[in-house]
């Protein structure tokens, strides 16, 4: 049984604007009671004394690989328990682990993983399902993905994927006309596709938002650029309103201006921010492997050795921090890139990415600097910084 709480003398930041001083009570995984100045008295819940900081949202990251050594495609419940812990410790409360280009075999069993994972993990973040990133891309713009395992996407395969049930986010490239119905029946199961490692033009996207998709892959990365007389991937994706763009706030993959340019097009309601964290990340810099591929990590940044790169170690607080520093844009105002936004792209927001009473208390918890201080995962306090935030 999770036991209540409640959480006092914090700055809530809502849907509907900023409570300067309030307070928050949760009970069992979801969000009870709020409201402004002094909190009411709740027999039996514990209580956190917030000393002014800031409470947004559980951050939700929907495109993650790996970190502190493992990776979804280890198909390791251990692994992804410790990814989990990882995640939560920088304010995520709910993810997709992600996959990559792969055999039929290696995909499946990574999906069955998950599928009998999924949901809260102990001290860490929620599972919520399976974010599918190839292996049906464009061999032109395989960026980090294997090339030898991209292909089109085969009938019997893929329904074989989705059968699996955990799949919430498919990525591919749309460019292909074996690839369209895939588009289509992900859309009638409720599946989000995104546009990624493609080369597509403005009117092949434009199309495949009128079959479906609403979503681009780690946007400017493996896509065809902005033109002034052929769009590309990029004008349709920043001029499409229906598509919600992902971005790697770290400052390698994207110049700050041009996250300055991303948010002015797409506006806080169409910006996702993502870490695409792979193996590596929380690890000092080095030599790894994904899979059979050798990595390095340096200066902030994974890449093979052609210099490609390959993911990144970044976490979503400080893509937060970079988003804010890029735009010149208030915490207020670019906070539902951390969460909502998400939550509204693989269709969970009935239940969460906001603070509202009847959502699920995914909670974190930042100090003036924009650290994560606690993080509360459907009601369970999963990460405490008993330095800024002492049990009391």
């Amino acid at each position: 049984m999770i036991k209540p709480f409640l959480l006092q003398n914090a700055r809530l930041v809502t849907p509907t604007g900023v409570i300067p001083s309030g307070w928050l009570v949760s009970d069992g995984r979801i969000i009870r009671l709020m409201g402004a100045g002094a909190a009411p008295d709740i027999g039996g819940a514990a209580v956190i004394d917030a000393s002014g900081m800031t409470l947004l949202p559980g951050f939700i990251d929907v495109h993650v690989h790996g970190a502190v050594g493992y990776d979804t495609m280890d198909a390791s419940p251990e692994g992804l328990r410790c990814m989990a812990q990882f995640y939560a410790r920088h304010g995520v409360t709910a993810f997709l682990p992600t996959t990559w280009t792969d055999t039929r075999a290696r995909i499946t069993v990574a999906l069955e993983t998950v599928a009998a994972l999924q949901g809260p993990q102990p001290n860490g973040a929620t599972i919520l399902g399976v974010h599918l990133e190839g292996p049906y891309l464009n061999p032109a713009k395989c960026g980090a993905q294997k090339l030898d395992c991209i292909r089109r996407a085969d009938r019997d395969e893929a329904l074989a994927f989705l059968d699996i049930g955990v799949i919430r986010l498919l990525a591919l490239a749309p460019e292909y006309e074996e690839n369209h119905w895939l588009v289509e029946e992900c859309v009638r199961r409720g599946i989000a596709v995104s546009v990624a490692h493609t080369g597509a033009t403005y009117q092949q996207i434009v199309e495949a938002v009128r079959r479906g998709l609403t979503h681009a892959t780690h946007t400017f990365n493996a896509m065809t650029p902005l033109g002034h007389r052929e769009p590309g991937v990029v004008g349709a994706v920043l001029s499409q309103p229906e598509i919600c763009c992902e971005l790697i706030a770290d400052t390698i993959h994207v110049h700050p201006a041009v996250m300055r340019v991303l948010y002015a097009a797409k506006g806080r309601d169409g910006v996702v921010l993502i870490t695409d964290a792979v193996r590596p990340a929380g690890l000092p810099d080095g030599d790894y492997a994904i899979d059979d591929r050798p990595v390095q990590v340096k200066d902030g940044a994974v890449r093979l050795p052609d210099g490609t790169l390959a993911g990144s170690i970044l976490t979503m607080d400080a893509a937060l921090r970079n988003l804010m520093q890029a735009t010149g844009q208030s915490l207020e105002s670019v906070w539902q890139a951390t969460s909502l936004n998400a939550a509204r792209a693989i269709h969970v927001a009935d239940r969460k990415g906001s603070l509202e009473v009847g959502k699920d208390a995914d909670l974190v918890l930042l100090d003036e600097d924009r650290h994560v201080c606690l993080t509360v995962a459907e009601g369970v306090v999963v990460f405490r910084d008993e330095v800024k935030l002492p049990c009391t």
